[in-house]
């Protein structure tokens, strides 16, 4: 009888393998394009929690990004389900992902923090100070031209 149990639990353990690669779609949606979809829906869903200038809340934009990327939700789903089985190259688009997210998030950042010290007077806007020393750039091309 215990042998038979040993049995059992063996084929039961080896049938919950979750092995599934699955075939490469026809109309697979190519990696790089995919990390920028990826990144854009994540950004688009948490976007949800948030006003748009509209003043609505709770607006789903994924058709705004099938349309973007000339896609349909079809042919998302079968490219996800393709790359979710491959799961370390699955692993490595969402690292990617994660960090153009972080990326665009610093760069975020660094706007908002730049624009709250204009605001508090601690800085001067970066355009007036290129366009002073280009003025007086100028100024001095002209006056060496003029010897």
């Amino acid at each position: 009888m215990s042998t038979l149990k040993h049995i059992l639990i063996f084929f039961f353990l080896v049938s919950c393998t979750g092995n599934t690669i699955y075939k490469k779609p026809k109309d697979l949606i190519p990696r790089d394009t995919m990390v920028a979809l990826l990144t854009d829906m994540h950004i688009a869903s948490t976007s949800r929690l948030i006003k748009n200038k509209n003043k609505q809340k709770d607006v789903n934009y994924m058709f705004v990004l099938y349309q973007k990327y000339k896609i349909d939700s079809t042919r998302f789903h079968s490219s996800n389900i393709y790359y979710t089985s491959k799961i370390d190259m699955y692993d490595d688009l969402l690292k990617e992902i994660k960090k153009k997210l972080e990326n665009q998030g610093a760069v975020i950042q660094k706007e908002i923090n730049e624009r709250d010290s204009i605001k508090k007077g601690k800085l001067k806007p970066k355009s007036i100070y290129q366009e002073i020393d280009s003025l007086k750039k100028m100024k001095f091309d002209i006056e060496e031209n003029e010897e």
